[in-house]
């Protein structure tokens, strides 16, 4: 029976450690709700966009961290072998700790949209495929301009290098599951882009600007 009752514990920590919002923690110390600006996300872009870079870093700082600690969790306490092994229990708190960032409960359920965590989690989980992810993100920020796709592009490379190394089943559901849900989080993104009213980092497009001057 506590076999069963720990790791229904500890992927329930890993939830509550990814409800702690860098965004709004940071943004209560200056005196603000972070998510009454901007977008009205507590994540590290809209902490950028209206804070600037000092405050944005904290965020990250928080956000990638508690990835981290939730997804140790589960490596923690994960045993050698069964349903709740060391690999099932990190990759399920490191998706707990995603859900958390996103509605969290000390915050009202109201948080940020997941990618500052899963590189926390990565870290601890598959540190390797984040050069990869970065690199992904950067070439699709560079092209596009448009932050929230970059996002969602380099997550869904995540399953497509999980494919190519042939990573086992524990992974490659997380990346899969964890791709999926950046879509999800990033939709209102990607409705504005295809309505046209999505903000475009016109100064980070150097790839298009390239390219229209090859042409």
């Amino acid at each position: 029976m506590l076999a069963q009752l720990i790791p229904m514990l500890v992927l329930i920590a890993a939830y509550l450690l990814g409800s702690i919002s860098g965004g709004v923690v940071l943004g209560r110390l200056r005196g603000i709700d972070i998510r009454e600006q901007g977008s009205g996300h507590a994540g590290g872009a809209n902490a950028l966009r209206t804070q600037g870079y000092g405050f944005a870093l904290g965020v990250l700082a928080i956000d990638v961290g508690k990835g981290v600690l939730a997804t140790g969790l589960g490596r923690f306490f994960g045993s050698p072998d069964g349903p709740f092994d060391v690999a099932t229990l990190g990759y399920g708190c490191a998706f707990a700790a995603m859900l958390g960032h996103v509605w969290p409960i000390w915050h009202g359920f109201r948080g940020g949209k997941g990618a500052a965590t899963l590189i926390g989690a990565l870290l601890v989980m598959w540190p390797w495929v984040l050069p990869g992810m970065l690199a992904v993100w950067t070439i699709a920020l560079l092209s596009s301009g448009y932050a929230g796709l970059a996002t969602v592009i380099a997550g869904f490379s995540l399953p497509l290098f999980a494919w190519w190394v042939d990573a086992g089943l524990p992974r490659w559901i997380f990346v899969t599951a964890a791709a999926l849900f950046l879509l999800y989080t990033h939709r209102d993104n990607l409705m504005r882009i295809r309505a046209g009213g999505e903000a475009r980092m016109e100064r980070a497009r150097v790839l298009h600007r390239i390219w229209r001057g090859r042409r």
